[in-house]
């Protein structure tokens, strides 16, 4: 892209998102300068089925494989820190350009970076949640009763997903010990949406909100290529509301974008968010 075309898109840009209200839909893109994977590099190389809800509740197997790879991926995901696209998109907010952040990741940094009205749609992987009597605790005690339970457990290099999954030997797999809720003794599961699984309907009310209250929708860093994310395109363009879409490659909703821009979230993020100021209303 020339840089006078790069110039041309990012003024389009400020010029849509300076007329506030705008609610930001965000995808693993938008992490990877935090050190977490999208689904085009380790996560991609990531060669297995992804576990669905069905299996996890009702297959012990999967669930010893599950929080085997876990207790090495979340590692990543506990010492990620917010990038300078997750501060830029919570100084929009400061000066209110964005109302809001719908987020299909799980890694919280959206509010660890300050934005304050935020719509985790897929959970938090420092959650988790007992299916057997709903008693939430912190991923990070959890973490703690893990290794405890497999003090032999080590370090291994590995491919990672956005999801805090990675990969592991197969025998280390079948060893590790699961531990149970400390409440009634269920199962625990992470407070995030599985493959399979839907997403809560409160949180799908809170997004649809934020996207009624909207004058445009601008995506970040996702190829909107699950149906989650993407009704949310489907919506605005249903409802007249332009879409704007800043994604490294395509996505599915490039059909649908007013000003789409083929780039790095930082390239984009932090130049918008440095010239643009908008009076509150």
């Amino acid at each position: 892209m020339s840089a006078t075309r790069s110039q041309d898109l990012l003024d389009s840009l400020a010029a849509l998102v300076s007329g506030g209200s705008v609610v930001a839909l965000t995808g693993a893109g938008i992490s990877t300068d935090s050190g977490i994977p999208d689904y085009r590099g380790d996560g991609r190389r990531l060669r297995h089925t992804p576990m669905t809800y069905q299996e996890f509740v009702s297959d012990p197997r999967a669930r010893r494989r599950y929080w085997a790879r876990s207790h090495v991926g979340w590692r990543r995901i506990a010492h990620a820190q917010p990038n300078i696209s997750h501060h830029s998109l919570a100084e929009l907010e400061d000066v209110g350009a964005v109302i809001g952040v719908i987020t299909q990741n799980v890694d919280g940094l959206h509010t660890a970076a300050g934005s304050r009205r935020v719509v985790e749609l897929h959970g938090n992987l420092a959650h988790t949640i007992c299916l057997d009597c709903g008693d939430i605790r912190s991923r990070l005690e959890l973490q703690h009763r893990l290794e405890a339970a497999n003090p032999w457990f080590g370090e291994w290099q590995v491919a990672y997903a956005p999801d805090g999954d990675a990969q592991i030997p197969r025998d280390v797999e079948e060893e590790f010990q699961v531990v149970d809720c400390l409440e009634c003794g269920g199962v625990l599961k992470p407070d995030v949406v599985f493959f399979g699984e839907n997403v809560p309907k409160e949180r799908v009310d809170a997004a649809f909100g934020l996207l009624n209250e909207a004058k445009s929708l601008l995506v970040l860093g996702s190829s909107l290529t699950v149906m989650s994310g993407y009704r949310f395109v489907i919506a605005a363009r249903k409802r007249g509301v332009p879409v704007a879409i800043v994604n490294r490659g395509p996505s599915r909703g490039d059909g649908d974008a007013a000003i789409r821009i083929d780039d790095d979230l930082a390239n984009t993020l932090e130049p918008l968010a440095r010239r643009l100021v908008v009076t509150p209303a």
